[in-house]
């Protein structure tokens, strides 16, 4: 279900470099700046493009949660992209928000009780029940 306008694609980026009358107009990269400023955030933008090529649920979907999303509140970008992704998948059935919430508390827990630098594994006792 890939395609043009896609995260991801390049069908946009081309036509922007080809400089086509109508076109996207290219932005030049920030090559001191990352794209995302912490794991977490390239984990949600990779959820949600694995979620989409699975199909379950369309770009036109995913435009219309994120862009609610950022009408709502003024967080930063990939918070606001972390909560569309959580409205849509609870909005298809696809998760609960009570398991959303709870799998959130779970992260917490386990981030807590690791120790700054190291990986952070998520235990059963993390999750409860």
């Amino acid at each position: 279900m890939s395609g043009e306008g896609a995260p991801g694609s390049v069908g946009a980026a081309e036509s922007a470099s080809a400089g086509s009358a109508g076109s996207l107009v290219a932005i030049d990269p920030v090559l001191d700046e990352p794209v995302f400023r912490e794991p977490w955030e390239a984990q949600a933008f990779a959820m949600t493009v694995l979620l989409h090529q699975q199909g379950l649920f369309t770009w036109a979907e995913w435009a219309q949660a994120l862009s609610a999303q950022i009408a709502a509140d003024r967080t930063p970008y990939y918070q606001q992209w972390l909560a569309a992704l959580e409205t849509l998948v609870a909005s298809k059935g696809l998760s609960s928000p009570e398991e959303l919430t709870r799998y959130q508390r779970a992260w917490e827990h386990a981030a807590h009780r690791t120790p700054h630098g190291m990986s952070i594994d998520l235990q059963s006792e993390d999750v409860g029940g």
